[in-house]
């Protein structure tokens, strides 16, 4: 692919924060191959404060989600707003055949992406998706790959950690001082978008964030503010502070605020993503998912899991007795973390 036939690339993210991080390193190898394009990313609306600081791109063209007909109608509405901007390439991290579609119907003359989801025919460049074992495991290599196969990349470049660029951690701390948080304060999000056998147990991370730190701030959904209550009451009745933030905050926010963080616990998660790449201490407590897939990055990340028979199972929910997470217990956690932190 030739540098002077790209002025305008179009990047379409994926759909959910942990995966726009894990797309970072190929975003950026994508700046790198062609340092004087435009680069736009085309996201939804719960992804862009992701790339507020971004170098690699110049802008993010906000992408909403619709239902029924009014899809249909937010399809052609972006599609005649990409067509007006003239891209010259469009490259699809986002795997479904929708983005392809909305690609096609802009007119974008290549479109680059993996042929999966029947999309193939509405792709000018649809790369065969990694087998086992062609590739390493983690997911960042997955986006990376699609730019060596597209012949952008001549090879895999290495990327040994995921990192958001420089998040200053002093507005955190300056939100977390309006609210009456002083430092230090332990991070913690005890939920999981992708179902209840991600979630560790809630009382064991009550006993972990406890025996941390007298100062503990969770992070959630607004629809996880009953969880980290839950948990915050039991943090209390041990004698430190819990401040339930799920819910209450903007991804950037949560950034900020992350950032400022001494440690985090988490499950498997965006969160996850975030505080790893952010260089903050994380641990990460995994069960039904694969830490080598999807796993933080970096040496200032850990993960504690449980080496039972049936994981990783990769179900939303465990249909026995979820003894990949009851038998990771709080006093391990609390190793790893003070490990990691001293």
């Amino acid at each position: 692919m030739g540098r002077l036939s790209i002025r305008k690339i179009l990047v379409r993210a994926a759909n959910w924060v942990g995966d726009a991080v894990m797309s970072l390193p190929a975003l950026r190898a994508l700046r790198e191959r062609f340092p004087e394009a435009e680069i736009a990313v085309l996201a939804r609306p719960w992804v862009p404060d992701l790339y507020a600081e971004e170098s690699s791109i110049r802008r993010v063209i906000p992408y909403g989600p619709c239902g029924g007909w009014r899809d249909w109608d937010a399809k052609w509405s972006v599609a005649r707003q990409l067509r007006a901007e003239r891209f010259d390439c469009a490259i699809l991290f986002q795997n479904a055949f929708e983005a392809a579609l909305v690609a096609r119907l802009a007119g974008i003359p290549r479109r680059i992406g993996y042929d999966r989801d029947g999309r193939g025919w509405l792709l000018t460049d649809a790369e065969p998706v990694p087998k086992p074992g062609e590739i390493p495991r983690h997911e960042r290599f997955y986006y990376l790959e699609l730019l060596r196969r597209a012949g952008i990349l001549e090879a895999l470049p290495e990327v040994e950690a995921i990192r958001l660029e420089e998040r200053g951690a002093e507005a955190g701390r300056k939100r977390f001082a309006e609210l009456g948080v002083s430092p230090p304060v332990i991070g913690m999000s005890p939920g999981a978008a992708y179902g209840g056998a991600k979630r560790w147990i809630p009382s064991h991370f009550a006993a972990a964030a406890a025996r941390l730190g007298d100062r503990v701030a969770l992070f959630g959904s607004e629809s996880e503010r009953a969880l980290c209550e839950e948990i915050a009451v039991e943090i209390r009745k041990r004698g430190a502070a819990a401040h339930n933030l799920a819910g209450q905050t903007t991804l950037r926010e949560f950034i900020e605020l992350a950032a400022a963080c001494r440690l985090y616990l988490t499950n498997d998660s965006g969160a996850m993503h975030i505080a790893s790449a952010l260089g903050v201490p994380t641990v990460a407590i995994f069960g039904p998912t694969d830490d080598t897939t999807t796993g933080p990055t970096g040496p200032l990340a850990r993960v504690v899991r449980e080496p039972v028979e049936c994981s990783p199972c990769l179900l939303r929910e465990c249909p026995i007795d979820h003894r990949c997470m009851t038998r990771v217990t709080p006093e391990r956690v609390v190793s790893v973390a003070l490990d990691l932190v001293k």
